[in-house]
């Protein structure tokens, strides 16, 4: 993975509980590389073993910093044992880890022994953040049954941005006006107001209201799968014409 290796990988792309256990999709998380900087968010379960298995492999130890936009078990499953390959067994200290809040301490998910072994903990929090040579911003906290966040990424000319869970709210829109890709998770096929998850007449609206060059959807609830994503962003680009794409475990987006 070299200078010229920019990308953006799912690892995974399921979303909620069901998925997950079912394991219908990968629930492994995105790798993010930018000029030789590896960034990890959300190892969910899985993770490094899909790190392995990919084509070419991701090396874990050679991980800059790991991201957890909430601590959720279908975001936050692997990430002790990620932390354990970043950190070469706890024996270098290095790399950076960014997470809520709650997701330290009491009720947290990241294990006592290994914060030491990491160089450095940040808060998540609306502000910018540096790991090695990606900078990124949270702009907006996200709407969720736990404290989450959303991301971009500023990646030489390109804002990607990555909107994890939430329910639909009208300042994401102003949030994330100026991303020219933006990932969204889409749980649902339709709204299901009882839950802070977007669903896809949702995530549409707000790709025709930000206007990204591209955007990607991710994190399928079951009631997407059963509607066959690819059929989906056939139809939804043809009634459209927006550049919408429905992610796939293992798919690679380069970065120009």
């Amino acid at each position: 993975m070299g200078k010229d290796s920019n990308f953006i990988k799912f690892l995974g792309t399921a979303g909620a509980r069901f998925v997950m256990i079912k394991q219908l999709r990968s629930s492994a998380g995105i790798w993010l590389n930018y000029n030789s900087t590896n960034i990890l968010i959300d190892p969910g379960p899985g993770c490094l073993v899909r790190c392995h298995k990919s084509r070419p492999k991701l090396d874990p130890s050679k991980l800059d910093g790991i991201i957890l936009t909430h601590k959720h078990l279908d975001h936050s499953g692997d990430i002790n044992v990620m932390i354990e390959a970043m950190t070469e067994g706890g024996f270098r200290k290095k790399g950076k880890l960014f997470l809520p809040s709650d997701a330290l301490g009491k009720d947290g998910v990241i294990f006592n022994y290994l914060k030491e072994k990491v160089k450095r903990i940040e808060k998540l929090k609306k502000k910018e953040f540096v790991a090695k040579d990606i900078k990124f911003s949270v702009p907006i906290q996200n709407k969720h049954s736990v404290e989450t966040y959303g991301l971009k990424f500023y990646l030489g000319k390109e804002v990607v941005a990555y909107v994890s869970d939430t329910k639909n709210f009208n300042k994401l829109i102003k949030a994330y006006s100026d991303a020219t890709v933006l990932i969204l998770n889409v749980v649902f096929f339709k709204a299901r107001f009882d839950y802070d998850h977007l669903s896809l007449p949702e995530a549409v609206n707000l790709v025709k209201q930000i206007k990204p060059k591209k955007a990607i959807f991710t994190h399928f609830g079951i009631s997407i799968l059963k509607k066959k994503p690819h059929l989906l962003e056939e139809k939804i680009k043809k009634e459209t014409g927006l550049n919408i794409s429905f992610a796939y475990d293992g798919m690679s987006v380069d970065i120009k």
